[in-house]
């Protein structure tokens, strides 16, 4: 019985590996896409171990049942001898047989280690998002140790939440202040009800490592701040507070339009997004 389960795990684990990166971008949700060559060969060796522990399940019954013929032998012949010590030898042999088998059957609870990798092979677990990012601190941004580059005339200029608050905490130029920005992400909701935030999760390898940046946004062109979780981008200029250039700054926007857009090919980093198709 622990063989089948353990061969049952190591199949179906396989399997919903192979399905997360071979048939769409689920994998996607988990880890960055430089690790899917390494899902694709762990859910093919998984899947190989679960047949062969099937196949060797099979073969240790026979091997078993060989041994099991060799003890009653033993206890045969030392029954025959009638002797003080053949009754001595006869225990010793029965004790070492006995050890020598395994008659634990698998706890029936261990069969519920079926149900994760069952879920990964029917139903994937969502991705991270606004539940997560709430309950996370937000990503120090690293101090831009080279100097700003000009900013590009475009208007709104599109910039990433890293950079927004590189230019509004760091840039002693204070190029930032009155232009017109868009930024993109999701929303993730104020406990405080004043406003709301803009978030990114950043991936450093996989969902177990992620971070978080969010930029904090007033006003969204409607009474009601947007459902949590909604992929946005928001175009508007910088909540003025603080001094800009310097960490008294908040990373914060006044927004002036807000557009629902698709979630982007590169929803866990903090780049400029690239949609589907």
């Amino acid at each position: 019985m622990r063989r089948l389960l353990q061969s049952l795990l190591l199949k179906l684990t396989g399997l919903g590996l192979l399905r997360i990166t071979l048939f769409d971008d689920t994998y996607l949700r988990y880890v960055k896409p430089g690790l899917r060559p390494v899902l694709i060969a762990s859910g093919v060796v998984l899947l190989l171990l679960g047949i062969a522990a099937a196949f060797s399940r099979t073969g240790n019954g026979g091997h078993a049942h060989d041994d099991h013929d060799d003890h009653d032998g033993h206890a045969s012949d030392a029954h025959d001898g009638h002797t003080d010590g053949g009754h001595e030898a006869h225990a010793h042999d029965g004790q070492e047989g006995h050890d020598g088998h395994d008659h634990s059957g698998t706890p029936k609870i261990a069969w519920l280690l079926v149900l994760p990798a069952l879920s990964l092979l029917l139903f994937a677990p969502p991705a991270l998002g606004a539940y997560t990012a709430a309950r996370s601190g937000a990503k120090p941004v690293a101090v831009q140790k080279k100097g700003f580059e000009p900013l590009p005339a475009t208007s709104p200029l599109p910039l990433t939440l890293t950079d927004f608050t590189k230019r509004v905490q760091q840039d002693r130029s204070r190029a930032i202040q009155g232009r017109t920005v868009r930024l993109t992400g999701f929303v993730t909701p104020d406990a405080t009800g004043d406003g709301w935030y803009l978030t990114r999760i950043i991936f450093t390898c996989c969902a177990a490592d992620s971070q978080t940046v969010k930029i904090h946004v007033y006003g969204s062109g409607s009474a009601e701040p947007p459902a949590a979780d909604t992929w946005l981008a928001v175009t508007g200029t910088w909540h003025p507070a603080g001094t800009l250039g310097t960490t008294s700054a908040p990373a914060a926007l006044d927004a002036r339009l807000t557009t629902p857009i698709a979630q982007p090919i590169n929803a866990f980093t903090d780049d400029l997004p690239i949609t589907p198709g």
